[in-house]
């Protein structure tokens, strides 16, 4: 179930961070004898995100100078979830990143030496102010805010992560799009130097990268950038320094790395679309009704798992947030038109 919470005190602490976990991390704190501050931990009325109920790495702020200083401002976003986060390890170390690998630990090990900054984004097409901006600059006017969302892999795996960043709508909304904005078209950068598959003879998907969104798809509440994970700075191998995140849809939506957004009149071929379009469609949204050829949908391992604990749970539709987005494909064949399996 997806709660949106009015207020950082409604929250109760277990549904972020087991109490055990939390006096634990308590402990060791004080046991080091550092501040929150020093952990990476944002600071906010005097309360430390464990007492505000953040998630942290419990690392060092990470990043340029100027998004560490937007880090300590992190607040609890609208939306959060009961079910227990997935531990960092395995959200930084089992990726699908392709421009790094296409094993799971490939992004993380292939990744270290990735520059993210300087990082430039161009925004483009059918909007009255368009250019190139520095990430700093696309990032500075939103106020951070930390959401908790299930991600769910068309792979039948899953994950619940604590997203920092703000919503794609407020971004979108600076450009003032025009009335032939009816998609919007993002890309990753294209750099084989630093993103060794790019360059590989045997690549599985032609790069760089393209994902979209119908344009109210795009402007929907749950829609996110994110610039973090866990109260720091974005990984390499999550897609620094920015990435999308649409958690009602498989997760290859969720493009990272992002250098263009583009408004667009028609819309756009994705990348998995052109690759094998007889399994992988445009809209994508999670449905367990109708199963990819090679993956079941009806269920998923919900990660971390261990060899004595490979417990499967129900998928939702649309990844359990219907309520904020079925609206949007009301009329729409549920077979035909969003899935993974179908394009239009």
């Amino acid at each position: 179930m997806l709660i949106k919470r009015a207020r950082a005190d409604d929250i109760r602490s277990s549904e972020i961070t087991s109490e055990t976990v939390f006096h634990q991390r308590r402990k060791m704190i004080k046991a080091m004898g550092l501040g929150a501050v020093a952990l990476g931990t944002p600071v906010i009325g005097g309360a430390t995100s464990g007492e505000r109920q953040f998630y942290s790495t419990q690392a060092p702020l990470s990043g340029p100078v100027w998004l560490q200083n937007k880090l300590k401002t992190v607040t609890p976003g609208q939306y959060s979830t009961q079910e227990s986060a997935t531990p960092f390890e395995y959200v930084s170390t089992y990726n699908n990143f392709y421009e790094f690998g296409t094993g799971k630990t490939d992004p993380a090990d292939n990744s270290r030496n990735f520059v993210t900054d300087p990082w430039k984004v161009e925004v483009a097409g059918e909007a009255e102010l368009t250019g190139t901006y520095n990430l700093e600059d696309i990032v500075k006017p939103h106020m951070l805010e930390e959401r908790v969302y299930r991600l769910r892999c068309v792979e039948a795996w899953s994950m619940v992560v604590p997203w920092v960043g703000f919503p794609l709508a407020d971004l979108l909304k600076r450009f003032e799009p025009n009335s032939n904005a009816k998609y919007v078209r993002f890309e990753t950068l294209h750099d084989p130097e630093q993103m060794p598959a790019q360059g590989s003879r045997f690549a599985a998907i032609d790069y760089p990268y393209i994902e979209g969104l119908r344009i109210d798809e795009a402007m929907n509440e749950l829609a996110f950038l994110a610039v973090g994970v866990y109260g720091n700075a974005m990984p390499n191998q999550n897609g620094a320094p920015i990435r999308l995140v649409v958690p009602w849809k498989y997760g290859f939506k969720s493009i990272k790395s992002i250098v263009k957004i583009e408004f667009t009149k028609r819309r756009p071929k994705t990348t998995w679309e052109i690759s094998n379009s007889r399994e992988y469609g445009f809209y994508a949204n999670v449905n367990p009704a109708v199963h990819h050829p090679r993956w079941r949908q009806d269920t998923e391992r919900r990660l971390p798992q261990t060899l004595f604990s490979r417990s499967r749970i129900a998928t939702q539709p649309f990844n359990g947030y219907g309520e904020q987005v079925a609206s949007m494909y009301e009329g729409m064949d549920l077979s035909r038109y969003y899935l993974s399996l179908i394009h239009i």
